[in-house]
């Protein structure tokens, strides 16, 4: 009977596959490049691994890791110099089984309050290695690093080191995170690889296609993604891990679900109109948006996807002013002009798809000829985005390919904020009273 289980489980998962790859690709891949090799070594059991941060609400920050020891504390020492911990935290803990995997002890523990653009010394767990992050600065200038669909690939490396050589403040992911797809320990993996990164400054992460792995009449979706990436939703007052918001330095930031409902009766589309309600383009004069599939695309790959997302939300996102949307999903890079009603609109948001981080599946190369008016920049690389926002009025976004050294700047543009302009008052009279 076990045996006949095993291979239905098996059938029933490569069938998924197979139905979403067969389903969502329609065009023709490159020649991949293969997944990196994890060498597997011994482990203390309560040794904390995959460590990764993301902000909690104001001056908090949330600490995230795995040990197998599943009495491990969820315990978080902190302070301002190396080796002196002054403060500590007691956090949660979950884990979670998928098939014939069990996960280790999974740890979330928010400590602070934290001084903005200020070192942190932590360590987790009351052992193991001291890790030291930087808290975001508070006022301007801050820059966001962006890349999303990372995988786990040499292309990924490369983008996390080219990363690592900027200086940022805060990574931003538009979704499809490990490309673990069903393969639990790859989840496991994916921490690994991103932890140098990930341990020092927050990611901030919402969900793509690859996060759902869900098995109809046995698994939930998103639950991995769930268990180990646990964003601020409940500090944004949603009442879901897909999808929430923060402020930081000036800034906020709606972090959208693709994959969950989002039509004008759901629960993103009321918790949105609320969150957006509260926005004071006097204290964060800059409101961006990330989800995963992009709504502006001319890659003929994942095209009109997004449409019905489009349809609900980009009346109201108008209406509120949101300078800049950025995707992942087409594994390509491309930048509009300001673009709203599928045309040019000087008060509409610049989007940008980013889903050039480095996964396996290879670069989406065909595009649809001739460009539409809306397109600035196409390009089918692997590669990053940085966006410093330089004051209340004006940002700098750079683009910076793989095949090229980091100071090469593959395409730029200068972005002035919206709420110095007469587009806030002229998008709410045209659309929505928020």
């Amino acid at each position: 009977m076990e045996l006949k289980y095993s291979l239905l489980m098996m059938f029933l998962i490569v069938s998924v596959i197979l139905i979403s790859v067969l389903g969502a690709d329609e065009y023709v891949r490159p020649k991949p490049r293969k997944n990196l090799e994890f060498k597997w070594r011994i482990r203390d059991s309560s040794h904390p691994h995959q460590v990764h941060i993301s902000l909690a609400g104001d001056k908090h920050m949330r600490i995230s890791w795995v040990t197998e020891d599943q009495s491990s504390p969820s315990l978080v020492e902190y302070g301002t110099s190396p080796g002196v911990y002054k403060s500590s935290s007691q956090g949660e803990s979950t884990s979670y089984s998928y098939l014939f995997y069990k996960s280790g002890k999974i740890h979330h523990t928010v400590i602070g309050p934290l001084e903005p653009g200020q070192s942190y010394f932590y360590r987790c767990g009351g052992q193991g290695p001291e890790f030291e992050l930087k808290t975001p600065p508070s006022k301007f200038p801050i820059t966001f690093a962006v890349a999303g669909d990372m995988g786990q690939t040499g292309w990924t490396a490369s983008t996390l080191d080219h990363i690592g050589q900027c200086k940022y403040d805060m990574h931003l992911l538009p979704g499809d995170l490990s490309y673990a797809d069903y393969m639990q320990h790859q989840w496991d993996t994916f921490g690994e690889l991103v932890e140098p990164l990930a341990s020092t400054r927050p990611w901030m992460v919402t969900e793509g296609n690859h996060e759902v792995e869900r098995i109809p009449f046995v698994k939930d979706g998103f639950a991995s993604y769930n268990a180990r990436w646990k964003m601020p939703f409940e500090e944004s007052g949603s009442n879901s891990n897909l999808y929430y918001s923060f402020e930081v330095a000036g800034v906020h930031v709606l972090m959208l679900g693709s994959y969950t409902d989002h039509d004008e009766y759901s629960d993103q589309y009321r918790w949105l109109k609320e969150d957006l309600s509260k926005v004071d383009r006097q204290r964060t004069p800059w409101l961006l948006a990330l989800f995963h599939v992009p709504w502006y695309n001319s890659n003929k790959a994942h095209q009109h996807e997004g449409d019905n997302m489009m349809a609900s939300m980009e009346p109201l996102l108008y209406a509120a002013g949101v300078d800049i949307m950025l995707a992942g999903h087409v594994h390509a890079y491309e930048r509009t002009k300001r673009v709203s009603g599928g045309k040019s609109d000087p008060c509409g948001s610049v989007h940008i798809t980013i889903g050039d981080g480095g996964n396996r599946e290879g670069l989406a190369h065909r595009y649809i000829n001739p460009s539409p008016e809306w397109s600035v920049f196409r390009e089918a690389s692997f590669g990053h985005g940085e966006l410093k926002i330089v004051n209340s009025t004006h940002a700098f976004w750079t683009w910076h390919r793989n095949d090229d050294d980091e100071p090469v700047r593959s395409d730029q543009v200068w972005i002035t904020s919206l709420a110095s302009s007469n587009c806030l008052a002229n998008n709410r009279r045209m659309h929505l009273n928020l």
